[in-house]
């Protein structure tokens, strides 16, 4: 089972720490008398620090890591959440290197968010990250990894045999990430979700870029794809319509970028589309006409065409940037 359903769209607004994986979050550290033994499985553990947020436990990233190890028995965790580390000081370095030097306590782990941290803290791309590929290394058996923030974010190309969820929100994804992922190996994955943003923001990647994701060659499981919030999204589109990996999702997302009809026109005249259960083309550039043709063309998928901005508008722009 995944962590998201196919048919959600998570926001980047969301803290995760109320649910996360299916689980109540627990955020750490906690006083002695609320038990943190005897729910350490039963609960996604959410650590965060900051200055900032009164609610906020503590405002060292390094004390609440040390206060989760000291006091949960990690054998039992199954699924964390980072949250805030100081992002917009310090990168994630600390804790990164942190959960790969205790992978060994941590064996059950499979679900991870490592940057949930909303705008009220942090503007998207004011978050800064950094390597994490040794996250995928030390946790072989890690399921579902989701990331937020794309500035410094490195993830490089790595065989995983386990993971079946990969999304990162980004205003600005490095091209360099985009290839890792295209280059690394993950037979088991069924869901990617890539946030591309703009070159203010460091998004630099293009679609060629994407042609091993395209292909599909090293993504045999692949279900559920979503290159979307992409000011190239017209050029996503052209890919799109001829990849060989279409023909075996259920569902497409195109969303949050700057489709217009020139990319709608490389969908209807490409390859069928017409085996999704789910295709979504929210936040868009299409004029009515244009929408009204992908209805007709495609009456039994499940077709998102909410959020239709100005098209006549010379100014378009991503849904998710800053």
């Amino acid at each position: 089972m995944n962590v998201i359903d196919f048919r959600d769209q998570p926001s980047h607004h969301e803290r995760y720490d109320e649910e996360y994986a299916g689980l109540p979050v627990t955020t750490v550290p906690l006083s002695e008398e609320d038990g943190t033994q005897s729910k350490a499985g039963a609960v996604a553990w959410r650590l965060h620090a900051t200055e900032w947020d009164d609610d906020a436990p503590s405002d060292d990233i390094r004390e609440v890591l040390d206060w989760f190890f000291d006091h949960v028995d990690t054998t039992k965790v199954t699924a964390i959440v980072v949250g805030n580390w100081e992002c917009t000081d310090n990168d994630s370095e600390i804790v990164v290197q942190r959960l790969s030097a205790e992978a060994a306590r941590l064996p059950a782990l499979r679900s991870l968010f490592f940057g949930a941290i909303p705008p009220e803290e942090a503007e998207i791309s004011w978050i800064q990250q950094s390597d994490l590929t040794s996250l995928l290394e030390a946790f072989p058996k890690l399921e579902h990894l989701e990331v937020r923030g794309g500035s410094g974010l490195v993830l490089q190309p790595v065989r995983h045999e386990s993971l079946r969820t990969l999304r990162i929100e980004t205003g600005g994804l490095p091209s360099a990430v985009v290839r890792g992922v295209a280059a690394g190996d993950l037979p088991a994955l069924e869901f990617l979700e890539l946030w591309f943003g703009i070159a203010e923001y460091g998004g630099d990647a293009t679609a060629a870029d994407l042609a091993p994701i395209m292909s599909g060659d090293r993504l045999p499981s692949l279900l559920h794809l979503r290159l979307q919030n992409a000011d190239f999204q017209d050029d996503i589109a052209a890919a799109v319509a001829g990849a060989p990996i279409v023909a075996r999702l259920e569902s497409l997302s195109l969303s949050m970028g700057s489709l217009t009809d020139a990319g709608a026109e490389s969908l209807l005249t490409g390859q069928p589309l017409t085996h999704l259960r789910r295709l979504d083309l929210s936040h868009h550039y299409l004029s009515d006409t244009t929408m009204t043709r992908l209805t007709d063309a495609l009456p039994d998928v499940e077709l998102i065409l909410t959020n239709q901005r100005k098209t006549d508008d010379d100014w378009r722009y991503v849904a998710v940037s800053e």
